[in-house]
């Protein structure tokens, strides 16, 4: 069963975009050992495009407001391309601290729909596991739940 997705950037300066990603982007991030960061991205989706050459793969980040996302990122002192009119979404990409460019894009296109996950209640501590099986047991006998 698949689980998620794992992707990688390569990078002339790959603690200055980690930094980017951390600091800029705001992306949760765990560290993996060693000061190596493996950051949580947002939902993803992924597309198959006609290529005469495989093993080429492409990173794009979406967001809701190119515009505003943009303006925050040149206000920080990044540079973004032109955002550009594409059929699919506008489009602009941003040069990373490492000297890369990452696109980013405000989908246009039909999305594929979220599969809800269920939430937990943070503020609900688990019941014990003695709890747990007397309440199975008051279940299969027909009494009422206690909360």
């Amino acid at each position: 069963m698949i689980i998620g997705a794992h992707a990688i950037v390569y990078s002339k300066d790959g603690d200055a975009d980690r930094a980017f990603l951390r600091d800029v982007l705001g992306f949760p991030h765990v560290d993996a050992g060693g000061g190596w960061l493996v950051f949580r991205l947002p939902p993803a989706e992924v597309a198959v495009h006609p290529s005469d050459e495989n093993d080429v793969h492409e990173l794009y980040l979406m967001t809701d407001d190119v515009e505003a996302l943009v303006a925050s990122l040149r206000a920080r002192g990044f540079d973004t391309t032109p955002i550009s009119q594409q059929g699919w979404g506008l489009l602009t990409h941003v040069t990373l601290p490492g000297g890369g460019k990452l696109g980013i894009y405000e989908p246009r296109h039909a999305r594929p729909p979220q599969k809800k996950a269920r939430a937990r209640s943070k503020g609900r501590a688990r019941k014990s596991t003695a709890q747990g099986r007397r309440r199975k047991t008051a279940l299969r006998r027909g009494r009422s739940r206690s909360p």
